[in-house]
This record gives C-alpha cells, sequence and structure tokens, in this order.
C-alpha cells in the first residue's frame, strides 16, 4: 500500500489508539459515509473540525454488496474527502468502533503535503467503479443515518467503558 503504516493492534485497542495520536499525525481522513454530517453527529454527539482534504494514489472503491467504500490504493487516482482534526480518544474509540475490522488504520500522505490517519480497505470485494458520496446521498443516507443513530448508544458505551 502506497505510503501506509498499518498500526497493529495486537495490544489492544486503547493502545493502538494512544500509540496512533502520539505517533501523529493526530488527524483523520475521511473519505465515505463519515463525511456526512448526519452521520458524524449521530456517531459522536457534535460535528469535530473538518476541512476539505483529498489523498493521491488511493480510490474510493465501491464494494460488493455495501453501501460504503473502501479506500484502496490506485496509482494516478485522488480519493475526495475531509480531514477531521480535533477528535478526542473518546471520538476516536467511537469510530474504531464503528469501522469493521474489514479496515486497517494507515497514515497516508494528503495533496496538500500533510499527513492523515484514514481507514484502508483490506479485505476483497472490491468493484472497478469509484464510490460516489452524491449517489450515496441519494440512495442510501437516509436509512444509514437512521442505522447510526441505533447503534451510535453502544459504540459510545464501549468506547467510555474502556476508558475506566
Amino acid at each position: 500500500m502506497q505510503d501506509a503504516t498499518p498500526v497493529e493492534h495486537s495490544t489492544g485497542p486503547d493502545a493502538a489508539l494512544r500509540d496512533r495520536l502520539a505517533d501523529g499525525p493526530n488527524a483523520l481522513f475521511v473519505y465515505g459515509t463519515l463525511q456526512f454530517d448526519a452521520v458524524l453527529t449521530h456517531l459522536l454527539g457534535r460535528l469535530p473540525r473538518s476541512t476539505p482534504a483529498s489523498a493521491p494514489g488511493w480510490r474510493a472503491a465501491a464494494l460488493e454488496g455495501r453501501v460504503y467504500p473502501g479506500l484502496v490504493p490506485a496509482p494516478g487516482a485522488t480519493a475526495p474527502g475531509l480531514l477531521l482534526t480535533d477528535l478526542s480518544l473518546t471520538e476516536w474509540k467511537i469510530l474504531d468502533a464503528f469501522e469493521d475490522d474489514e479496515y486497517e488504520p494507515g497514515r497516508i500522505a494528503l495533496t496538500s503535503g500533510a499527513q492523515g490517519w484514514a481507514y484502508l480497505w483490506r479485505e476483497g470485494d472490491v468493484r472497478p467503479e469509484t464510490w460516489h458520496a452524491a449517489d450515496f446521498a441519494a440512495r442510501h443516507l437516509t436509512e444509514f443515518t437512521a442505522l447510526c443513530a441505533e447503534v451510535a448508544p453502544e459504540l459510545t458505551a464501549v468506547a467510555t467503558r474502556s476508558e475506566r
């Protein structure tokens, strides 16, 4: 994977998150469903600070049987998204719990020259076409947002339990 540094999870999720944040950068590049205000608000209870960003050499790939994308290496492509820059440790834990094991956190270079963490797709089922936020918004955002509202209390409980 181009310039990606996977994070080891063998020492547990709290240690991995602390190591990730200590190692910098502490910003998260989001390229799929986490770009939507309603999704972030339901999951985190607020909108984190964000700026438009893009990741050269990557694309948000459509995935077989899923409404959300996976970030995959793609020479010559550039994935658009947002850079979230003020996430608390609890919010990182919520987002880690939200993303499943098919993603691997990795550090990537952005077009701006900055770096950010991103959830990189590491499993199969990658389709040849690129995932498009506008298509997702038109076809799936309402249902997906409702699902986020349903799972948010459990994700928050898991994140805050691990802090005790």
